[in-house]
């Protein structure tokens, strides 16, 4: 029975919790740490992604990747063209055959990658 009421006693001692005579100061300076600290980690992120973003562009241009891109729609203009010999033609051949159909591809690719980093980023 002792245990309960001296329990009980510091529970009541702790929820009365008294003021100390610089406790704005030291709220004011904890705030100012924080945003310190946001404001340092918003520029290390922001330089990374920079850094990171020319890394990719000079890795995009020295793998000629506008070459393969060319490449890549005459190949669909062959394709196009032999399916347009087998069967009638349509708009969606006609789409493939003009590369427009390469660019949708890339396109919705690049919305799925969008969509899979910011489900990985809710998670986190």
């Amino acid at each position: 029975m002792a245990e309960i009421d001296f329990e009980r006693r510091l529970e009541r001692l702790f929820a009365e919790v008294r003021d100390f005579p610089d406790a704005q100061a030291f709220a004011d300076r904890i705030e100012r740490r924080l945003d310190r600290g946001w404001t340092a980690r918003r520029w290390l992120i922001g330089a990374a992604g920079l850094a990171g973003g020319i890394v990719g562009a000079s890795q995009l241009v020295m793998s000629n990747l506008f070459q393969r891109v060319e490449s890549a729609e005459q190949s669909a203009r062959a394709l196009g063209q032999g399916l347009s010999r087998v069967t009638p033609s349509s708009d969606m051949l006609s789409a493939v055959s003009g590369g427009y159909g390469i660019w949708i591809a890339v396109g919705l690719a690049v919305v799925a990658m969008g969509f899979a980093v910011s489900r990985v980023i809710e998670e986190i």
